[in-house]
Formats: structure tokens, sequence, C-alpha cells
């Protein structure tokens, strides 16, 4: 059974950085794309980036330049670093990993809340 935990969430201040961290447990076929996704209240869940296993990266546009990911492809860890935090990133974050088999898991969530 594979799950993904996350963790790191939390609340801070306008302007302040956290980092997620997303870690599969259980026996995982070789993961090819990892990425985090956003849900913020009464919104529809929205991509936030994605990165490959040759670390290719994609990002929406409205993290770009504030957000960073990267794995660890040892360990199976997808991380999220985000600085310059503003209101509007307040949301809840998921971490997805797609495998080469094209199996698709998902983190329970973790909240995330700017403000001050």
């Amino acid at each position: 059974q594979v799950q993904l935990v996350e963790s790191g969430g939390g609340l801070v201040q306008p302007g302040g950085s956290l980092r997620l961290s997303c870690a599969a447990s259980g026996s995982i076929f070789r993961v090819d794309v990892m990425g985090w996704y956003r849900q913020a209240p009464g919104k529809q869940r929205e991509l936030v980036a994605t990165i490959t296993r040759d670390s290719s990266t994609t990002y929406a546009d409205s993290v770009k330049g504030r957000f960073t990911i990267s794995r660890d492809n040892t360990k199976n860890t997808v991380y999220l670093q985000m600085n310059s935090l503003n209101p509007e990133d307040t949301a809840v974050y998921y971490c997805n990993f797609n495998t080469y088999l094209g199996q698709a898991y998902w983190g329970q969530g973790t909240q995330v809340t700017v403000s001050s």
C-alpha cells in the first residue's frame, strides 16, 4: 500500500517562506513526474509545479520566481520551497506522483495559510 505523506504546512505571515515535503511510503514503482497542486476554498484544484525524473520543471505563472520544486529520487520525495508568500497562496496543498506504469498517487493535503 503506497501512501504519500506530506509535511511542512502551517501559518505564515505575508512575505514569509515555507518548505513542503512529500515522501512515499511503501513499495512504489519508478516515479516519472512529481507535482504539487493546491485548492483554495471555493476554487478548483490547480497545478502549482511539476518536476520530471530528470528534473525538468514547470510552474504556474502565479508562482514563478517565488516557488521552487525539487526532488530526491533516492528517497522518493518531492519538495516545494515557497518564498514571498502572499494571502492568495492560502490553500490546501497536495502532492502527486505518477509512475512509469501509469499509476497516480495523491497526498492527503497540507494546509498553508498566509495571514498577518
